[in-house]
């Protein structure tokens, strides 16, 4: 695992005006490279994969969500493999952008499953990401675009050879996506490749930390798990401070309204966050536990 130095924004979770800013990592990489299953990795070490997603404090967005919608004549072309997914003009950039920003808000926010067979985003099928304290961004293009490449608080590459990429792309495009051989290897060689080497490759030099072999190197993923962790687990005690400080307020107010909302709070054994829309985590809650290892 590579480091390029990681800028100040990567200290931790940021409150403004009293609302929590959750900490952005956007994590990029060529197709197939293991993005997905490193932030599938992540999420399981801190015990969030099966959480029911409204409780968990981490969670990922992919960068496919927000491909746009394509016009007649480019649907035409799709089917037939000849529409570059790859490149950044597929891509919904100002909706990307908005989303976001609501996200860095502490908003909900919704966002459209994309449909890989079809080639489309799908209006009725939407995906609920409530805040949480590390939101991952995942996809290939997530560096390239200025304004939302400034967002994020850490920036990953997961680098893997080529010929791994492809080993991994012609199964998947085959099985999960519909596509026959011949259309993958074609998309591969005409766009997916050129693509990569123009727009993607590049972008690797704002990355922060550079994780080769992907989900592989799990000597980097445990130590980007122990920094979720520690980011996590201060963010609990900055609530607890706060949580703290409006209790002696309101003692020396005298008033002992024992009814108030319920406020995060940390505890030596876990961390329980709860905010009127999250639920108190347990006390064996494992990202805790990672960060006190």
């Amino acid at each position: 695992m590579e480091q390029n130095g990681a800028s100040e924004k990567s200290q931790g979770v940021r409150f403004e005006n009293g609302v929590k800013t959750p900490f952005l990592i956007g994590v990029a990489g060529g197709t197939a490279s293991g993005k997905s299953t490193v932030c599938k990795r992540i999420m399981e070490q801190l015990g969030q994969a099966d959480m029911d997603s409204a409780q968990r404090q981490v969670v990922t967005i992919s960068q496919d969500s927000f491909y746009r919608q394509l016009t007649d004549s480019e649907k035409a072309r799709a089917e037939k493999g000849q529409f570059n997914f790859d490149h950044p003009d597929a891509f919904n950039e100002d909706l990307m952008l908005r989303t976001l920003e609501d996200v860095l808000k502490g908003q909900k926010v919704e966002i459209n499953e994309y449909d890989y067979r079809s080639n489309a985003i799908c209006p009725d099928r939407k995906l609920t990401i409530y805040p949480a304290d590390v939101v991952l961004f995942e996809g290939i293009l997530v560096f390239y675009f200025p304004a939302i490449r400034d967002l994020f608080h850490m920036k990953l590459f997961v680098d893997t050879d080529s010929d791994t990429r492809l080993a991994r792309r012609v199964p998947r495009d085959i099985n999960e996506r519909g596509r026959d051989l011949e259309n993958v290897l074609n998309t591969y060689m005409n766009f997916v490749k050129p693509a990569f080497e123009e727009f993607c490759s590049p972008t690797k030099k704002f990355a922060d930390v550079i994780i080769p072999r992907g989900a592989d190197n799990t000597v980097a993923i445990d130590l980007i798990v122990h920094h979720i962790s520690e980011i996590v687990h201060s963010n609990a005690e900055h609530a607890a401070a706060s949580s703290q400080n409006g209790h002696n307020n309101s003692i020396n107010n005298n008033n002992n309204n024992s009814s108030n909302n319920a406020k995060a709070t940390a505890t030596t054994n876990g961390i329980v966050i709860t905010n009127g829309t999250h639920q108190s985590k347990q006390a064996h809650n494992p990202i805790a536990n990672v960060a006190r290892r």
